[in-house]
């Protein structure tokens, strides 16, 4: 690969070529995007933060929310197509939680240090780090 040369040079040491080269990879930085397009929404990121540290149905988040289950259900959508939340179905119930990937378990961690709170132990489990 050449050198990438700067039409200005600052004097700081870095590789220019090698960050050129990783940023013209858009799809990485959509992908990032992505994730963070679920932060736009107040209720979006307290759902996602009430299934870091519990499994519920959407009866049950609608009740701890204090939405109507279609409401909720609207946030769901969005929140499990980017992979930052999962579900199962038991019988005609399906069950909510966080992803267990680094995307969500860092994205939890963050929200908590800006929060500045520390998770509480629901159930025995616990998303965060």
């Amino acid at each position: 690969m050449d050198k990438l040369e700067l039409p200005h040079q600052h004097g700081g040491e870095h590789d220019a070529a090698l960050l050129q080269e990783h940023l013209d990879h858009i799809e990485y930085f959509q992908a990032v995007a992505e994730v963070f397009k679920q932060l736009d929404d107040t209720t979006r990121i307290r759902i996602f933060w009430l299934l870091c540290h519990c499994e519920e149905c959407v009866v049950n988040i609608s009740a701890m929310m204090r939405m109507s289950s279609p409401a909720v259900s609207h946030h769901l959508r969005p929140l499990k197509n980017s992979g930052l939340i999962v579900s199962r179905r038991v019988g005609k119930e399906v069950y909510y939680r966080a992803a267990d990937t680094d995307q969500s378990r860092l994205l939890h961690q963050m929200m908590e240090r800006i929060m500045e709170i520390t998770c509480p132990e629901v159930r025995g489990e616990h998303h965060g780090a």
